[in-house]
């Protein structure tokens, strides 16, 4: 282990948590809606028409998923100001959304609102007597089925150029695989790289399908997308000695700073040396997990921290949410402290 990590202790960890409330962070990208139908298997029915069962849901909750879980990751962990560009359909679902992230304290006015999109949402039905991924039933996803369109392009890079200039860091999340039906199209796409450029904050861009667009911003990449593997096999792991190999050359190719995620592995970057994720014990519902590492390492940057000082933050946070079963957890700064102690436990 590097060094410079044996000497992070509390006192540097509180001098970053204490910067993250002066921070004005920019969240680009596609905000779809998570939507949880709490099923009780005991009121189950069975259908008069059909025979088949009639699922009784006896609660629902929502909270903002994909861009919105960096939103929501970086709320908790107490940034100054957060702003979401994007858009949203003009529909309930939409209206779900944008009320979600004004509880969070998030600035939606750069969430265009557009009558011709439908609201992204992920609706999951789940039994509510079984936590975790045990009791979740098959998901239902509301997407849009057709291309974004140039107005609304224009009108989400508008959105962009306005606030760009205020801010310490721009996200990017692009969470729609299909090409040019998301807010990151190419021409959107194309504009983000142009802008930040210029950018004097911290850039970092998520793209399930096209991070390597992204250049010149902080890419996170898990573990086959650095290798430019698509579909990997269940349970599959990239060699380490592959992954410390293809770092340098993808950070070559992006001209800039590349995280590599390989889940209970940890993280590698510049170096490339690893930074240990935490053993965590009994239950863990990894949901998520790859955006509250991006909310912690992006604030750790735009606070100050090294790339490794970064990385180790990020691994923090994901510690933490991934116990949070049956939910698109966040952390608290206050259960950091408790997280490095473990992680310095197991990596003495």
């Amino acid at each position: 282990m590097s060094g410079e990590l044996r000497d992070f202790g509390g006192a540097r960890l509180s001098a970053l948590l204490a910067r993250f409330g002066s921070l004005r962070i920019g969240v680009l990208g596609d905000f779809f809606l998570d939507k949880y139908l709490e099923v009780e298997p005991s009121l189950a029915e069975s259908s008069l028409e059909t025979g088949r069962v009639a699922h009784q849901v006896v609660a629902s909750r929502h909270s903002p998923g994909a861009a919105g879980t960096v939103a929501a990751n970086l709320a908790a962990l107490g940034t100054g100001k957060l702003f979401a560009l994007g858009f949203a359909g003009d529909d309930g679902e939409g209206y779900e959304l944008r009320a979600d992230l004004a509880a969070l304290g998030v600035e939606t006015a750069g969430l265009r609102v557009d009558p011709g999109r439908r609201t992204p949402t992920y609706l999951k039905p789940r039994d509510r007597d079984r936590p975790g991924l045990p009791g979740e039933h098959d998901r239902y996803d509301l997407k849009n089925r057709s291309p974004t369109g140039p107005a609304l392009e224009a009108a989400i890079v508008a959105s962009l150029d306005e606030l760009l200039p205020d801010l310490d860091a721009l996200v990017v999340m692009d969470q729609v695989e299909d090409e040019g039906f998301g807010v990151l199209t190419p021409a959107v796409t194309d504009a983000v790289v142009r802008r930040v450029a210029g950018f004097a904050g911290v850039a970092w861009a998520d793209s399930r399908r096209r991070i390597r667009r992204f250049r010149g911003l902080t890419l996170k990449m898990n573990q086959f997308e650095l290798a430019g593997i698509d579909h990997p096999e269940p349970g599959a792991l990239l060699d380490e000695r592959e992954i410390a190999r293809l770092l340098p050359e993808a950070e070559r190719d992006a001209g800039s700073l590349v995280f590599a995620t390989a889940g209970e592995r940890g993280v590698w970057v510049g170096g490339p040396l690893r930074v240990p994720a935490i053993r965590v014990e009994g239950p863990v519902d990894p949901t998520g997990a790859g955006d509250s590492f991006t909310a912690g390492a992006l604030l750790a940057l735009a606070a100050g921290a090294s790339p490794l000082e970064a990385a180790l933050v990020g691994n923090l946070v994901a510690s933490i949410t991934v116990r949070r079963l049956g939910e698109t957890g966040t952390a608290r700064p206050e259960e950091l402290f408790g997280a490095l102690a473990l992680w310095k436990e197991q990596n003495p």
